[in-house]
């Protein structure tokens, strides 16, 4: 080995250029720089701001639509309760020219926001009909059914999606039904602030938002917590009937369901329910079944209370 092979402060001979210095690593498109604190709560404001701007323009779009209050608002419950985890996101989409002229005229007797500031009549709403609570009900087809299959019986439907609001009024103006209101925001206010205990005969949950990303679980509704507000509410004998076709969601509303000391399996074996005959058959459950999905129903009873 030379003398200075490994010596730096030696000079190098002229026969041995000096080697050039390796170049910096180019960051690829794989290795993006990360953002440092600055970024990231400048991004995190923007992000804000935009949300704030989408929740203005949905607000403007919802008093324009029904500008003198005879429609459903576009956020009933305001700031008056904490912002929670929610399990539901509203999707807006296009309302069409029926389903507006529904809701301007059926709202204001048939439909109610959700805003938290009283409790409801039911009684008096459904004119002393034993009533059930559906949380989702999408265009409303199903409800509509089992409204028409079952005039004894009311159904208080909830939802936040607008052009289903109208679809289900239509849906039971054009078929004659009395047995149906549509409620227009978030379920558990309208549980915990506006039913009174043991008011409700029937708790439905159909095809609730599976949240299938497992950081996302805890916005499913079915949970331990919403079990016992559910529970506060339904009478002695009443029944929670939950569908879904996502598994592992179905496998955690009976793990739940099962471990709740308010609820017992209808099913001796301890499992699912075999689809009741009185649940329709949706155009969306068809369309899974042809592709192979399992749909389980769970139908637990609430038990009598305790002493």
């Amino acid at each position: 080995m030379s003398e200075n092979s490994e010596n730096p402060t030696m000079p190098q001979s002229p026969e041995q250029p000096a080697a050039p210095a390796p170049a910096a690593p180019q960051r690829t498109a794989e290795q993006p720089e990360a953002p440092g604190p600055s970024q990231t709560a400048a991004r995190r404001t923007a992000e804000q701001a935009a949300a704030q701007e989408r929740a203005a323009r949905m607000h403007a779009r919802g008093l324009r639509m029904f500008p003198d209050g005879t429609g459903p608002s576009p956020d009933p419950a305001g700031s008056h309760f904490e912002r929670r985890i929610r399990s539901f996101q509203p999707r807006r989409s296009r309302v069409t020219t029926g389903q507006a002229e529904a809701l301007k005229k059926w709202w204001p007797t048939r439909g109610l926001d959700i805003d938290g500031q009283r409790v409801l009549d039911l009684g008096e709403m459904f004119g002393g009909l034993p009533v059930v609570l559906e949380i989702g009900f999408g265009m409303g087809e199903a409800t509509a059914q089992m409204a028409a299959d079952d005039p004894a019986t009311g159904i208080l439907a909830v939802d936040v999606h607008t052009p289903g609001q109208g679809n289900l009024l239509g849906l039971a103006e054009r078929n004659g039904l009395s047995n149906v209101r549509v409620a227009n925001g978030d379920a558990i206010i309208l549980l915990r602030e506006m039913l009174a205990p043991d008011s409700l005969a029937g708790l439905r949950v159909y095809f609730p938002d599976p949240w299938p990303k497992a950081r996302h679980h805890k916005r499913r509704l079915v949970q331990p917590e919403f079990l016992s507000l559910a529970a506060s509410r339904l009478a002695p004998g009443a029944v929670l009937h939950c569908a879904t076709d996502w598994e592992n969601y179905a496998e955690q509303m009976l793990e739940v369901l099962t471990a709740h000391p308010d609820f017992e399996n209808t099913q001796k074996d301890g499992g699912y329910a075999p689809r009741p005959a009185f649940r329709p058959l949706t155009r969306f459950e068809g369309q899974g079944l042809d592709k192979g999905h399992a749909v389980h129903d769970l139908l637990f009873r609430r038990v009598p209370h305790a002493g």
